[in-house]
């Protein structure tokens, strides 16, 4: 397992272990919602953390004579499970909403509430940077939906804080109110996270830049006349790729398979790459 991913999944989980005890303490003195709906929130990216901090060491794991292609694909599956803990949490924080705004359940302001909520905004902040950091170096959706699931947590907190400091100043329906839209970003956040993570699980195709580069690597090696045909998709969060490339028809074999070998390792080299398949199309 790699140092970053080991670092970024041991800040998810004391982080949110933290978050959580001091939002669940917070939440029920005060009776808000909007701090308690934060904390379960915690408490589901507590569970997420331990999730990815296993599915994050299982893919790190070398290829094998079962897995000749490696683990990668474990990722994915920890960011999907992510993005189902974060749907789960949003339908029920819209539910329990939706139930205060139409009873008018009472809502008391505290210092230490809104103290905490600032503190989760700043620890979320730093938490955000950092894994989305790890997760554009070692190329990990795990920790990215992690990342994004911190981001959201900065809006999520600011929403609770402004339901707590509305109900304080007079506007008593504005923490239900945060609660709904708490819940509403919860579930978006979860449907984005869940979409990219099935794209990597289902093998889509991967940016064009990614593509235009895997061309450009390939017609930069000597020999290399054209390309007849590039496809590429994810195996996980890596990206497979198979390409055709033209050779003068007169080449010797073993001349022809050092240049395709060429190929293969300029284009592994590439960041994103973990295999290629090189076809040889032999023109005049």
């Amino acid at each position: 397992m790699k140092k970053e991913a080991k670092n970024a999944s041991l800040l998810l989980i004391l982080g949110n272990t933290l978050l959580f005890v001091l939002k669940i303490i917070v939440g029920i003195m005060s009776n808000s919602i909007a701090i308690i709906s934060d904390a379960v929130n915690s408490f589901t990216d507590i569970i997420a953390s331990f999730v990815v901090f296993f599915c994050v060491k299982k893919g790190s794991k070398k290829a094998d004579r079962d897995h000749p292609f490696g683990h990668h694909r474990i990722e994915p599956i920890a960011g999907l499970i992510v993005a189902i803990f974060i749907a789960i949490v949003g339908f029920e924080v819209l539910k329990e909403s939706a139930i205060r705004l139409w009873s008018g359940e009472v809502v008391i302001f505290s210092y230490i509430a809104v103290a905490v909520l600032i503190f989760t905004m700043i620890l979320k902040t730093f938490m955000f940077f950092y894994l989305k950091k790890v997760s554009n170096k070692i190329n990990s959706p795990a920790i990215y939906a992690s990342s994004v699931d911190c981001r959201n947590d900065i809006f999520i907190s600011g929403a609770a804080l402004l339901g707590l400091v509305g109900y304080h100043i007079g506007y008593t329906f504005l923490d239900s109110l945060a609660g709904l839209l708490i819940g509403g970003w919860i579930v978006f956040a979860g449907y984005e996270v869940g979409r990219s993570n099935i794209d990597y699980l289902i093998g889509k195709s991967p940016e064009k830049k990614v593509i235009n580069q895997i061309k450009k690597v390939a017609l930069n090696v000597k020999g290399v006349k054209g390309l007849n045909d590039v496809k590429a998709h994810y195996v996980g969060n890596y990206v497979h790729v198979e390409i055709h490339i033209e050779l003068n028809k007169k080449l010797t074999l073993v001349r022809a398979h050092n240049i395709g070998k060429e190929v293969e390792k300029k284009i592994e080299g590439l960041d994103s790459i973990h295999k290629a398949f090189i076809h040889i199309d032999p023109i005049i």
